[in-house]
């Protein structure tokens, strides 16, 4: 193979390479969106997961997320826990805006992804990726590593 096809082939491989590196890091970035810390609780047999995260808004205009969506999910949701009284209880949510400069926290007792009906088989160590839906039809790949629900 001549020099100058090598040449011009290996920025097209670094930039793949470095591309999937982050991704597969539980971290992902858009033009003016940064999620770090992805992780999907994994409960036994048919349980729903839950996805935690940091959605940080680096742009100049507010955000809305809309929803989520996932292959290896049949179901995701926005989800928020509430506790009042001494009692817990999740309700959804429809979307959440996250205003220029501010970071909004996805976590154990607050904001999470609600992941139900399974599409497949998954074990603490495998990645998921998950697509973040905003207003305005922009989407966000995440790649979520999936974790036992004692690391939480």
């Amino acid at each position: 193979m001549p020099i100058r096809d090598t040449l011009t082939r290996l920025p097209r491989r670094l930039a793949g390479s470095l591309l999937a590196l982050l991704l597969s890091s539980g971290a992902a970035q858009a033009a003016d969106l940064d999620v770090s810390e992805a992780r999907l609780r994994l409960m036994p047999g048919d349980l729903p997961g839950a996805g935690y995260f940091q959605l940080h808004n680096t742009g100049d205009e507010a955000v809305t997320l809309v929803g989520a969506d996932s292959e290896a999910y049949g179901k995701v949701m926005l989800h928020m826990t509430v506790s009042e009284d001494g009692m817990s209880s999740m309700h959804a949510v429809s979307e959440l805006e996250v205003a220029s400069g501010d970071t909004l926290e996805f976590a154990p007792r607050g904001y999470h992804l609600m992941l139900m009906k399974r599409a497949h088989p998954l074990a603490v160590g495998d990645e998921v990726e998950v697509t973040l839906e905003f207003a305005g039809d922009r989407r966000l790949p995440v790649t979520f590593d999936v974790v036992s629900p004692r690391s939480l």
